[in-house]
């Protein structure tokens, strides 16, 4: 079997914007392997009227190569709703229209193999090796494992999972009713903050209550300020790759709520929602509670339903809510993907679990370093908080289309930001800058 240059391990909008971006290049062998039958982007998050946090520009191509046939531009294009969609001047895309543009590319780029599951990874001293679920195999030089995050479900609520508690990622895929019964959502970010909307809109039937529940200190916005948003820039990724490892951690940490707030728009939809259910309604509205600064830290069952425990941040005080429904809008963790058990062991992790990445996204491990693990979505601690966004999600499949290719296929060098992140070093030397040939006067 020829060997492949790449192998791709997982096709979600990462791993499918590197498959975009390679497809045009010349000699260079890959192939993506996707265990699922064909592209589906968080189906069980699809709610109605719901919005991209991110600009439709930073698609799957367009920041690096605005010409390619499988940017957003191109989809509206040929759905032959280019015009329509400039007039209706939307400030964000609804999202059910991104997922089916990144459907649509899905359908397009070639080298792409749905239902064809990744079980195992080797590495035989010559490439790795990957055993696929229908028996075969397949050899390459390198990986580009985009398997994407999973979800968060606290150590109190493991045990209640099933069909009266459930994490947010299937909300849409769940067939059941809040018809008179109590509802607990737990999580304050945008998640929660969507499906606390649509259930006290009644769609899914008039609950007897809605508990809203996070730690957070309050409904925390989304920061997406302009200079907030040079977080998200190639200049600031590169200066941030060159800190220490505790330094770059701690910052990832301080920068939450630049990728994990909720948008501003959802919460004026809120506050002027809750105003009219307040004021307006009449006796007919939902009765609700939103309690910030709650920490959940026990989950019991008790006759019709949950008991849940928690501690008030605010005045630290014990508090208790009972509820028939548990929704879980917890989030996602890091976590390698069970089919690199094999080559774990050789892969240098943090101590938070994350894998160390050299600035190209390659991993550090114990093989030859002619062989390369590329790992997308694995380097907030790396990289910074926009790695696992979409907001520079082309320009990372550039870096690594040019490493794989060894040559520039596509320029990333950044633009300067307007903000100065690195001054003097040690000893009076100033950083050396980038080249900034994405820029022009």
């Amino acid at each position: 079997m020829q060997t492949l240059d790449l192998a791709g391990i997982g096709i979600g909008p990462f791993n499918l914007s590197l498959a975009a971006l390679l497809a045009p290049v010349p000699g260079v062998r890959a192939r993506f392997f996707e265990r699922r039958p064909a592209f589906d982007w968080h189906p069980g998050m699809m709610l109605p009227g719901t919005r991209m946090q991110t600009s439709y520009l930073k698609d799957l191509a367009t920041p690096v190569d605005p010409t390619s046939p499988y940017g957003f531009l191109s989809y509206l294009v040929e759905k032959g709703r280019f015009y329509r969609f400039i007039n209706a001047d939307f400030p964000r895309v609804r999202r059910v229209e991104f997922a089916d543009y990144l459907r649509w590319a899905a359908e397009r780029v070639p080298n792409l193999g749905f239902g064809q599951g990744v079980r195992g990874v080797e590495f035989d001293g010559r490439g790795f090796r990957l055993s696929l679920g229908d028996g075969r195999a397949v050899s390459a030089r390198h990986l580009a494992v985009a398997t994407g995050m999973a979800p968060h479900v606290p150590p109190w609520a493991e045990r209640h999972l099933g069909k009266h508690c459930w994490h947010s990622h299937s909300y849409m895929n769940a067939e059941f009713s809040v018809e008179n019964r109590r509802v607990a959502i737990i999580g304050g970010g945008q998640s929660g903050a969507e499906i606390f909307l649509e259930l006290m809109a009644g769609a899914r039937g008039r609950a007897a209550d809605v508990t809203w529940i996070t730690r957070r200190p309050n409904l925390d916005p989304l920061d997406e300020t302009a200079f907030i948003n040079e977080y998200f820039t190639p200049d600031y990724l590169r200066h941030f790759h060159r800190l220490p490892e505790e330094r770059r951690s701690a910052l990832a940490r301080s920068h939450k709520l630049t990728g994990d707030g909720v948008s501003p728009v959802t919460l004026q939809e809120l506050s002027q929602y809750l105003y009219e259910r307040d004021f307006l309604a009449g006796d007919a509205a939902t009765p609700y509670r939103v309690l910030p600064q709650r920490e959940v830290y026990l989950m019991g069952r008790e006759p019709g339903g949950f008991h849940l425990r928690m501690n008030n941040g605010f005045n630290h005080g014990e508090e208790a809510a009972s509820a028939d429904l548990v929704i879980l809008a917890t989030g996602y963790r890091y976590a390698l993907p069970d089919c690199l058990a094999a080559l774990t062991p050789a892969l240098s992790l943090d101590p938070e679990g994350f894998p160390r990445l050299a600035e190209d996204y390659s991993a550090q491990w114990d093989g030859p370093a002619e062989h390369r693990i590329y790992m997308l979505n694995a380097g907030r601690n790396s990289h910074g908080v926009a790695d696992a966004q979409l907001s520079l999600a082309a320009w990372r499949s550039a870096v690594i289309v040019n490493s794989v290719a060894g040559r520039e296929v596509y320029a990333t060098e950044p633009c300067p930001s307007p903000l100065t992140w690195a001054g003097t070093q040690p000893g009076g030397r100033r950083e050396s800058q980038p080249a900034a040939r994405l820029c022009s006067s």
